[in-house]
């Protein structure tokens, strides 16, 4: 309530700058109505009116406002007349220009405030040591309402700064937000297309098969559709999990954790069962690796083996190698397949998402035909952070 107040009382400066200008108006109220005895009724009510009023507008035309109330008290001091509560409207519009205007009216303002002094300690004579005693308290006041504007202004500029960094660090974290969300789309996008394009490859080898089988051999063609049935459900597991980090309200955990190496064997296995006979080599000992860094792995196998079944071609056979060192894990899977003659739709993304996948940590990913058919895929992860 009170931050709304502010922000609507901020909008109205002629209202708060009347405001401000009541109390030289009631400072000069007792010598109007106690009576002036050196200037006449009208004449001190038309300078003290004219020195008031214009501070009703002191913000919104502060340069304007400064020179009207120091041309009236220049002309009050040349005409002779004591100076009267209200001459305070120039150190208030010296404030303003100081506080709101470019330092070059500010400082103009400053000069035409100090030939005020002096002419006000000339016009009105005194001793030669109160002369030069006023002066220098007429010079310290308008020097000091000079530097407070020049400090205020200095105030309100470090504000608008700080608010404006504020500003661009909230826009910066808005797009920085945005950017996360754009790279985990990808990223769902990979994991979909590896999942998707694994599992469908699988499920058309089997369905072929059983195909073939159905009327020769019942018992293998049962086999494959249970093999379908089996790879359907995995995919359609797999994919509910990966959709389901898009959906804010539902609970992460009711989702299987990330396959890793240790799920590799499953792997094997499955594509085993779906007619390519896979030979499955693990050399060393498994250090400890993040659940990213085992994803990667998994992953680029699990890609690696999905294109054998999609390129390969008949009576393909694939290897699949995994050698541990102390500080990376290494990657082979060769197959015999067609290799540079397999024909190539263009539409694939399984080679860029290995590389990426790869690159992440600090790893590489080589994909190539074999010279004299096959195809082989050799990836390095590094299994520790690069110091």
């Amino acid at each position: 309530m009170v931050g709304r107040f502010w922000e609507w009382l901020r909008g109205k400066k002629a209202l708060v700058d009347a405001f401000f200008a009541v109390p030289v108006l009631l400072v000069s109220l007792p010598a109007l109505l106690g009576g002036h005895q050196a200037m006449a009724e009208p004449a001190y009510l038309a300078l003290t009116a004219g020195l008031v009023a214009p501070l009703v507008l002191r913000r919104t035309f502060p340069r304007t406002v400064f020179a009207v109330v120091a041309l009236i008290s220049g002309v009050q001091c040349a005409a002779g007349a004591l100076p009267v509560a209200a001459n305070v409207a120039v150190l208030m519009g010296l404030y303003t220009v100081a506080a709101g205007c470019a330092f070059r009216w500010a400082l103009a303002a400053v000069v035409v405030g100090e030939l005020g002094a002096v002419m006000a300690t000339l016009r009105y004579p005194s001793g030669r040591d109160d002369q030069r005693s006023t002066l220098l308290m007429l010079s310290a006041v308008v020097a000091g309402v000079w530097i407070l504007g020049l400090h205020m202004r200095t105030r309100r500029a470090y504000l608008s700064s700080v608010e404006e960094r504020a500003a661009r660090l909230e826009r910066e974290r808005d797009a920085e937000v945005k950017m996360a969300m754009a790279a985990e789309r990808a990223r769902i996008a990979r994991e979909l297309h590896d999942v998707v394009a694994h599992n469908v490859s699988v499920i058309v080898v089997q369905a072929d098969g059983a195909s073939f089988a159905i009327d020769t051999d019942v018992g293998r063609a049962r086999q494959a559709l249970e093999t379908i049935s089996l790879t359907g459900r995995t995919a359609l597991s797999e994919m509910r999990r990966l959709l389901g980090v898009l959906r804010e309200d539902d609970d992460a955990k009711a989702y299987a954790p990330q396959p890793g190496v240790a799920q590799l064997d499953d792997l094997v296995e499955q594509v085993r069962s779906s007619g390519l006979p896979v030979t499955f080599e693990v050399a060393g000992s498994p250090p400890d690796m993040s659940e990213g860094r085992q994803l990667t792995v998994f992953r680029i196998v699990q890609e690696a083996l999905t294109n054998t079944l999609k390129h390969g071609g008949p009576r393909v056979a694939a290897t699949v190698q995994l050698r541990y060192a102390c500080d990376a894990v290494e990657v082979l899977v060769h197959d015999d397949g067609r290799g540079a003659a397999a024909a190539d739709d263009g539409r694939g993304h399984g080679l860029v998402g290995m590389r990426e996948r790869a690159a992440v940590y600090g790893g590489d990913v080589r994909a190539a035909p074999c010279p004299g058919g096959g195809f082989e895929v050799v990836a390095r992860i590094p299994t520790t952070e690069a110091m």
